[in-house]
């Protein structure tokens, strides 16, 4: 069973089934994502067994809300990385976690510059995209979508007032969300 090889499907196949409510498209969702929704996770919660647990919990999360995915509002994968995300951040800020004192006080994670290696956005090409945003609207994203940031952490950890970084991660949204469509 080890040595199977990961069965993949096409973005719409697996999208079809899903709503089907295809338990074994399941799977092959797993299969297909699991190693790189795994890195985002870790990312934000620093701890292997907690990321493991985040991310079962956010492939619950995404069986069961998958009746509420709108394809044209956005690919399965970057609905995925927003709900391993949005796990991992609550889980980080919940406070099981700080009792257990697993939260960090801004690791080096939070200098300007810093790049996440574990997420390889480079497998679908949004480090790329990113690239084409200006220095500080890419600060900006890579903080809140690779590092689990929020607006007002970023705005009293950069000493920039909260209005400039809702402007400039709005901007960078519009810019980001042209270059998407530009692609599909």
């Amino acid at each position: 069973m080890l040595n199977e090889p990961i069965q993949k499907a096409s973005e719409e196949e697996l999208i079809s089934r899903l709503h089907a409510r295809d338990a074994s498209a399941m799977t092959v969702l797993y299969d297909m994502y699991s190693a790189t929704l795994y890195g985002v996770v870790l990312q934000i919660v620093k701890v292997e067994e907690v990321a493991e647990d985040v991310l079962q919990e956010a492939f619950v999360k995404i069986w069961n809300s998958f009746p509420s995915y709108d394809p044209t509002k956005g690919r399965l994968f970057t609905w995925m990385i927003n709900i391993c995300r949005n796990q991992a951040i609550d889980k980080v800020r919940s406070k099981e976690y700080r009792v257990r004192g697993l939260s960090d006080e801004l690791p080096e994670r939070s200098k300007p510059g810093f790049v996440t290696e574990a997420i390889k956005p480079e497998h679908i090409d949004v480090r790329a995209i990113v690239e084409s945003l200006s220095p500080e609207q890419k600060q900006v994203i890579d903080l809140m979508y690779f590092e689990g940031f929020t607006q007002s952490e970023i705005a009293e950890n950069f000493n920039i007032p909260l209005g400039t970084v809702k402007t400039r991660a709005r901007s960078a949204i519009k810019v980001l969300s042209r270059l998407f469509k530009g692609r599909a």
